[in-house]
């Protein structure tokens, strides 16, 4: 049975900082594509990042410099952390690990961004 798991959501002041975890089970974490989507109030579900089995990483463009991906395969866990949070980065965001054939999902994880 696949699991993936995210943790590390909360409200935040604008200007703060989260690190989401998403710990994956029941796949061989090594071999896929993991990446972070999030879905605001009202709007569709956007990529935020993601990052590939060689570590390679894209961005949305209005998150570079300020969003970084990472991946621990010994901890089947990938992490974004988020650096100088705005209110329009309120949303539910998503743990996602992708291969040929096969595309899983977290439950989400709530990040808030208000004073």
């Amino acid at each position: 049975q696949v699991q993936l798991v995210e943790s590390g959501g909360g409200l935040v002041q604008p200007g703060g900082s989260l690190r989401l975890s998403c710990a994956g089970s029941g796949i061989i974490f090594g071999g896929y594509t993991m990446g972070w989507y999030r879905q605001a109030p009202g709007k569709q579900r956007e990529l935020a990042a993601f990052i590939t089995s060689r570590g390679s990483t894209n961005y949305a463009d209005s998150l570079k410099g300020r969003f970084t991906i990472s991946r621990d395969n010994a901890k089947n866990t990938v992490y974004l952390q988020m650096d100088s949070l705005r209110a329009e980065d309120t949303a539910v965001y998503y743990c996602n690990a992708r291969a040929v054939g096969f595309d899983f999902w977290g439950q989400g994880t709530q990040v808030t961004v208000s004073s």
